[in-house]
């Protein structure tokens, strides 16, 4: 018996780093999972590669038609969804605010913020008339501070963690819960592949001074993320998980360092 037998699982940018590391999750615990995801050959290789249990629909989260395809075409398939988890996402090229062209401003909100947005106003619904729910909301570690050179990517997340915090406020008495994660540096494309012909973060980044020095892998996150949206977590709602190795509480005490 898995954790989620007979849950319907929504999954956005489900053919990434770490959408498809949730989606394996998700399908090995049981579930049926929907892959959302613009990538239509690698998403119906992994839905192929799972099963009948899985399905791809091609979606761009931008587009309010879109999801309403994807509900439509998921409630026809499994039913009714139990989880949404909003994890399609963008990065923006490593440059000052007064070089960041407005057309890159404007797609990284528009997928990292309105596309959220529109996932929980469409799938919202769904959750109720299956009796209640959990959203999960991909932020990021950048939520929480400012950071130089991504300012667009930096925007969209903090305004992530209020939207977050809204939706629990009004979906909390249908039995839906919401809840946000918030990765460090996590070895996936987006840290690890160059932007626009820019250097991937991976290159100027080092995790030696922090408390766990390892970049994080997909599956770090997974593990959170079905915490969250199992029957374990039902008294949580609203709230904020950082998962980042300690990046944000900053470099850590070498292991040789001795008390006064």
């Amino acid at each position: 018996m898995g954790r989620f037998d007979k849950q319907t699982v929504l999954v956005t940018g489900g053919t990434g780093g770490q959408g498809a590391s949730h989606v394996r999750a998700y399908h090995e615990e049981g579930a049926n999972v929907v892959i959302a995801a613009l990538s239509e050959g690698p998403g119906k290789e992994l839905a192929a590669e799972l099963g009948e249990r899985a399905l791809f629909v091609r979606t761009d989260v931008t587009d309010e038609d879109a999801w309403a395809v994807a509900v439509t075409e998921t409630e026809r398939r499994f039913g009714p969804i139990a989880v949404l988890v909003n994890n399609a996402g963008v990065q923006n090229p490593a440059v000052p605010i007064e070089a960041v062209e407005r057309r890159v401003w404007d797609r990284v909100l528009e997928v990292n913020l309105t596309g959220t947005f529109l996932g929980i106003k469409t799938v919202a619904p769904s959750l109720r008339r299956n009796g209640g729910g959990v959203i999960v909301n991909i932020a990021s570690t950048m939520a929480h501070v400012g950071t130089a050179l991504y300012a667009p990517y930096v925007a969209s997340k903090w305004a992530l963690r209020g939207l977050t915090r809204t939706a629990a406020l009004e979906l909390g008495r249908d039995g839906i819960r919401v809840n946000s994660i918030h990765p460090g540096v996590i070895s996936t494309p987006l840290i690890n592949e160059p932007i626009d012909g820019r250097p991937p973060i991976a290159d100027f980044y080092s995790p030696e001074p922090y408390a766990v020095p390892r970049i994080g892998t997909p599956a770090d996150i997974t593990t959170l993320l079905l915490y969250l949206t199992s029957a374990d977590a039902s008294f949580v709602t609203g709230s904020e998980f950082v998962a980042d190795g300690g990046l944000l509480l900053g470099p850590a005490l070498r292991p040789d360092t001795t008390a006064a």
